[in-house]
């Protein structure tokens, strides 16, 4: 096993470790999450640089970043760290749906990978979906930060300084995810126009 497919299996491994850091002490849940989604950078920037892209890689990584993704989105739907700090009653409603969209985006786009692969079909990526990415990873710390909440001052934050500082996490947590499900949507939506051949009957 090549060093990009053993940091997507670290990566793997650090998921629940993540989970348990959430409900313990989220600050180390953020600093798990940020290592976790920078060892994604860091095997697809080796695997292209070294040539060292495998087709056990190419299942490894994009599994390992949406699992990370998903136990996150899990985690906070569950706990809803927003009522703490912003949107106040919607924002139970405003994660669900955010997390409904990611997920059902991703399960989506694997379909149509599967299907161009049982066709020989090459599908396009996108720009988009990259902003997508990087959206999702920067947003979602800011999310569980918020979980640090009143429930876990006592925890390494000073109560004064949550306080302060609380309500605009809130609102820079909100708006990062919001735009991580505007480029979810707008990703899926142009990757799904441009592999749109995918669909036809004609055999590749």
């Amino acid at each position: 096993m090549n060093l990009p497919n053993t940091l997507s299996v670290l990566r793997m491994c650090m998921i629940p470790l993540f989970v348990v850091a959430y409900f313990l002490s989220p600050v180390w849940a953020v600093v798990v999450f940020v290592l976790a989604a920078f060892t994604d950078f860091l095997d697809g920037y080796i695997a292209r640089k070294y040539n060292m892209v495998t087709d056990l890689g190419k299942l490894l990584d994009p599994m390992a970043d949406k699992v990370l993704v998903t136990a996150a989105l899990f985690c906070v739907v569950g706990t809803n760290p927003l009522r703490y700090c912003a949107l106040g009653e919607w924002s139970g409603i405003f994660l669900i749906c955010g997390a409904t969209v990611i997920i059902a985006r991703e399960l989506l786009i694997s379909a149509v990978r599967m299907i161009a692969a049982a066709k020989g079909i090459v599908v396009q990526a996108n720009v988009y979906g990259k902003i997508k990415t990087i959206l999702q990873d920067v947003s979602l710390p800011f999310l569980v930060f918020c979980q640090v909440g009143k429930a876990y001052l006592i925890v390494s934050i000073d109560d004064n300084w949550w306080t302060q500082n609380s309500q605009w996490i809130g609102i820079v947590a909100t708006v990062l995810f919001s735009l991580a499900i505007l480029f979810t949507i707008l990703s899926g939506v142009i990757y799904l126009v441009q592999n749109r051949k995918v669909f036809s009957d004609k055999q590749a």
